[in-house]
């Protein structure tokens, strides 16, 4: 009930939705450091890297059959950075590691949209479970608290009437001519004492 107020950063907010971006770039930007180190028309550069995407694929496609959902987008995913890669540090030109670059960007978008969805999915559930218990809770305490009132007041009245009834004998003993002795004397009937059964 008296949960603090998280107020998030936008950057912790951005940070996910720019990582496909970031991770995509990233690979651009180093394979054109490497196109520029050498691997410009190398086949065997460009061989290692279409092995390395060829097992990549390979070991993510094993990992789906398997029922591993996540780390076999894992796999695929290093598997088109190794061809973006390699495309990349292969060509002389920047228009195709470009049009490469903008591809793989969509695509990772694409797909981490989808787990960007599961995920309010899961919060929204989460919060309305959460909420829900919470006016459960809420209920049971109004409810308890509405019964435990009422005890105090049927105490507090019995306390009131007990405190009355004992004025009414000391107002009484006080009376002029009040004598107990003579009340007793006279034979009156006692009266029950509560849980007394005769």
């Amino acid at each position: 009930m008296n949960e603090p107020i998280v107020v998030r950063h936008w950057l912790t907010t951005a940070a996910p939705k720019a990582a496909p971006a970031v991770a995509t770039t990233t690979v651009l930007a180093l394979a054109r450091i490497w196109n520029a180190n050498g691997a410009e028309h190398s086949v065997g550069n460009a061989a290692l890297m279409a092995v390395l995407a060829a097992g990549a694929g390979a070991g993510g496609a094993s990992l789906a059959r398997a029922g591993e959902p996540v780390l076999a987008a894992t796999g695929y995913a290093v598997s088109g950075s190794l061809a973006l890669a390699g495309v990349a540090g292969y060509s002389d030109g920047l228009s195709l590691p470009l049009l490469l670059w903008a591809l793989a960007t969509v695509l990772a978008y694409c797909f981490a949209a989808r787990h960007w969805r599961q995920d309010r999915r899961d919060a929204l559930a989460y919060e309305r479970h959460v909420s829900e218990r919470r006016e459960e809770h809420a209920h049971i305490e109004r409810v308890e608290t509405l019964r435990a009132t009422a005890q105090i007041e049927v105490a507090r009245v019995g306390a009131a009437y007990a405190e009355q009834l004992a004025q009414a004998l000391v107002t009484r003993a006080t009376l002029p001519g009040f004598d107990l002795t003579a009340l007793e004397s006279a034979g009156l009937a006692e009266l029950p004492i509560a849980g007394d059964e005769r």
